[in-house]
This record gives structure tokens, C-alpha cells and sequence, in this order.
């Protein structure tokens, strides 16, 4: 199926395309990525794919992965992006000794009220960086388990909301296993997309180095759109309309995942990629996800779900999927 058999099966669906007030949220939105990825860009050099794949996951409502060796950009990145915004930044360095409340806050007993009081912890952010989430045992990583799916914590039996919009940023190196722990597969499916920096290539890091030896860029990185527009955006992004043969597609490369591996993609894991989707649709200007919108997040958003056997990986099936599952 081309984008132009896409094209005009929506506009058979759809009539004649948007109105005047969808289109105008469409450009809005999309006005509103491409500000925060050129923002990004004054920190972070060579990571363009990157940069837009944690813009689609914002638009999508959705939490960022970012793993590789240490030294690439991971947490600068993750900085920028939050940096670009008007909202609360929350970091949360993790670290073997951390504890769950460290993460969500605890309930404080006050001498004056004679009453407890909570006091949040840093995951009441609007983007919470995790750095080296890996780094701090299973107990403590499962402290994030609720606010990234359910966007609350709950405290001694008392449930208490996050604040809206709401992002997780994780880094984890892919270094030093054995002072490292292994993410619960739980929480790995609670992220929507699992990104690789890697190396720069030779001009890229020269440009870096021009950048930032010396005074860095990332001291004078202001807010460049507000909540607001993020929340805006967001919800621009959900409407994005997902024709059934798409729904279908997603719905075929997941069972693919799921008939070759031992553990394939989740129903989440299926509803991510369409929310990604519609993020990228959004990128590009359109009220609408085409088949190629699937394919460009298929690999970020499904391999780090699937648990393979030894002959295969996570990326070496979702490939294979989009090879033979057609189209239709």
C-alpha cells in the first residue's frame, strides 16, 4: 500500500479531509515539536531520529528509555528536552542505596497539626529524569510502576496524582553489569520507546566539542512552549485519526512478535506503537496515520518487549515482521 492508496482511502473514510479548526490544531502541534527539537538541537548534535522519537513518545503520552554506554548525551538529552519546557523538572538519581520513598514521598508526621502530612518525592514532576535507573534494586524501581501507567502514587494507603502532563526520561548504561540490575520486564513495558544514542561520527563530535568546551549551552536553554501547548498538542495527537486497516497492521506485526518468541508485544505494546503513531503523523503535518507512521516506530516501540531465544533478538523479529507481514 502506498501513501497515496492511504491517502485516498482516508479521504473516503473521512470526506474531504479536515476542517479548518483540526488543521489549524494539527499545524499548531506541529509547530510546537518542531520548537523543541530545534531547542534541543543547540545542546545535543547529531541525534536529529532521536530527538524526534522522544518528541512522537511526548505527543503519544508516552515514557523514553534511553540506553548505551556512559559519555554519549543520554542525561544531556533528556535535560534539553526538559529544559525546553515551562514545567517542573524533577531528576531522580538512582543509586543501589535508594529507597521507594525516595522516589514517591512519604507521609511525615507535623508536631503542630498532630497530623501526618505527605511530602511528594521528585516523581511529582511534569518530566522526571531517571538517571541510571538501573542502578538501584528492583524494590525501588517498582516504585515507578504506578505513576507511569496509572499517573498516581499511592502512599500508605492514600492515592495522590501526578502532575499533568507526565513523563518518565530513563537512562541506563549498558555497562558494568554486575553493579547493575536488570529492569523487571513490567516496567520495561511501561516504557513506550527504548532509544540507542550511540557514537557521534568524527564531524558531529568536533562540532560538539566547538560547542561545548568551555561555557555549555545547556546553562542558557530556556523554555521555548509551555505546558499548555505540550497538553494541547497531546490531545491534537490522540484524535489523529488510525484507520481499522491500520489497527489491523499493528495488530499482525504484534501476533508475529508473539508466534516467534518466547514472550512477544503486549496489547500495551500494541497501543504504544499506534500512540507513537499518531505522534509521528503529527510530526509530518497530518491528521492521520499512514502504514509508513507503523513502520518508522515499530522497532523503538516493540523490541525491548519481547524476550526472543538465542538465535534471535528483539530488533532481528520486529525487522522480520515488517518484511512479512503485508500490508493490506
Amino acid at each position: 500500500m502506498t501513501d497515496t492508496d492511504t491517502d485516498t482511502e482516508h479521504d473516503a473514510e473521512q470526506g474531504d479531509g479536515p476542517g479548518p479548526t483540526a488543521g489549524r490544531g494539527i499545524e499548531e502541534a506541529s509547530a510546537v515539536v518542531a520548537e523543541v527539537v530545534e531547542n534541543v538541537e543547540r545542546v545535543i548534535v547529531g541525534h536529529h531520529e532521536e530527538v524526534e522519537h522522544i518528541m512522537t513518545g511526548l505527543l503519544g503520552r508516552g515514557h523514553i528509555l534511553l540506553e548505551d554506554v556512559p559519555g554519549v548525551g543520554k542525561t544531556m538529552l533528556a535535560r534539553a528536552v526538559a529544559e525546553s519546557f515551562d514545567g517542573t523538572f524533577k531528576r531522580v538519581q538512582f543509586t543501589p542505596d535508594l529507597l521507594p520513598s525516595d522516589v514517591t514521598g512519604v507521609n511525615v508526621y507535623n508536631q503542630k497539626t498532630n497530623d501526618f502530612e505527605f511530602r511528594p518525592g521528585p516523581i511529582f514532576g511534569n518530566v522526571v529524569l531517571g538517571d541510571e535507573i538501573n542502578r538501584a534494586p528492583p524494590k525501588t524501581q517498582s516504585a515507578l510502576l504506578e505513576a507511569m501507567e496509572e499517573e498516581q502514587v499511592t502512599v500508605d494507603g492514600e492515592t495522590h496524582t501526578v502532575p499533568d502532563p507526565f513523563t518518565v526520561i530513563a537512562t541506563q548504561n549498558t555497562v558494568e553489569g554486575d553493579r547493575a540490575y536488570d529492569l523487571p520486564l513490567a516496567e520495561v513495558d511501561r516504557f513506550m520507546k527504548k532509544l540507542h544514542l550511540g557514537y557521534p561520527e568524527e564531524d558531529e563530535e568536533a562540532e560538539l566539542l566547538g560547542r561545548v568546551v568551555g561555557h555549555h549551552p545547556i546553562e542558557d536553554l530556556g523554555a521555548v512552549t509551555t505546558l499548555a501547548d505540550l497538553s494541547a498538542a497531546r490531545k491534537t495527537a490522540a484524535s489523529v485519526t488510525v484507520a481499522s486497516q491500520v489497527r489491523e497492521y499493528a495488530t499482525r506485526l504484534a501476533g508475529y512478535t508473539r508466534e516467534h518468541a518466547a514472550i512477544g508485544v503486549s496489547p500495551r505494546g500494541s497501543i504504544a506503537l499506534l500512540r507513537a503513531a499518531q505522534g509521528r503523523a503529527v510530526l509530518d503535518g497530518r491528521d492521520y496515520v499512514i502504514p509508513d507512521d507503523v513502520q518508522t516506530e515499530a522497532e523503538v516501540v516493540l523490541a525491548h518487549r519481547i524476550r526472543a531465544d538465542a538465535d534471535h533478538t528483539g530488533q532481528g523479529l520486529v525487522a522480520d515482521a515488517l518484511e512479512r507481514v503485508p500490508v493490506e
